[in-house]
């Protein structure tokens, strides 16, 4: 598979913010050099690694302290959501971005159980991966458009055993509602004309309402419950 740096790429640097360091896992070469190259020419990001398996991903990550890491599904030896479940218990505060070919419902069910935030294809354009982990790092849930539908309708699936009560309030449970469409928390500030501060400060709340730590298990449980 090809990647190419020719779609337009907005680069607005931001020197107050520290760096994102950022790696790769992935067996093909193209695309290890092509994120290689479009990262460490933007200088919002630190790229320190682009590896073709995941064999030593314990020393890699003690080595280089990714802030988030791009994982492919198939590689050689460890597959990619094995990799994530070996980082999800020896440190939980990577964040991992699954970037495949693969929109296959499996896939996707169990990248999200095994702990990824995300889940992008690899025709994604530079700026959308750039987005991504911006947005991953912030603590949001980032999915290729395609990849977001098919996660709704798989939640949906499941028909609730016994319907919870929350103790929302009705802001809340609108921010709930903006999570579930997979917007950003910037994004759900603009749509709710409140601060992405108050947006942050809504959502712990509401994880601790409803007894969960991740925005993926909100979502899950939002959706099987049918509360929004």
């Amino acid at each position: 598979m090809s990647f190419s740096l020719m779609g337009k790429v907005s680069i607005r640097p931001t020197p107050e913010t520290p760096k994102l360091k950022v790696a790769i896992y992935d067996d093909s070469p193209e695309l290890r050099c092509g994120l290689s190259s479009a990262f460490s020419i933007n200088p919002d990001f630190e790229f320190v690694g682009a590896y073709p398996n995941a064999i030593q991903i314990v020393e890699n990550c003690k080595y280089r302290l990714p802030d988030v890491i791009m994982m492919d599904i198939d590689m050689p030896v460890i597959s990619g959501i094995e990799a994530v479940k070996i980082l999800t218990e020896q440190f939980p505060d990577v964040k991992v971005l699954m970037l495949t070919v693969f929109e296959d419902n499996h896939y996707i069910f169990e990248s999200i159980c095994a702990g990824a935030v995300g889940y992008l294809l690899k025709k994604s354009e530079p700026q959308e991966l750039f987005d991504a982990v911006k947005d991953a790092h912030a603590g949001g849930a980032p999915m290729s458009g395609s990849v977001a539908c098919k996660v709704l309708r798989m939640f949906r699936e499941y028909a609730p055993e016994q319907k919870e009560n929350t103790e929302l309030n009705e802001r809340e449970k609108e921010i709930l509602t903006c999570l579930t469409k997979g917007l950003s928390y910037k994004m759900i500030a603009a749509e709710c004309n409140i601060s992405i501060d108050t947006v942050r400060f809504h959502i712990k709340r509401i994880y601790e309402k409803l007894h969960v730590h991740s925005m993926t298990e909100a979502v899950s449980k939002a959706l099987k419950n049918n509360w929004v």
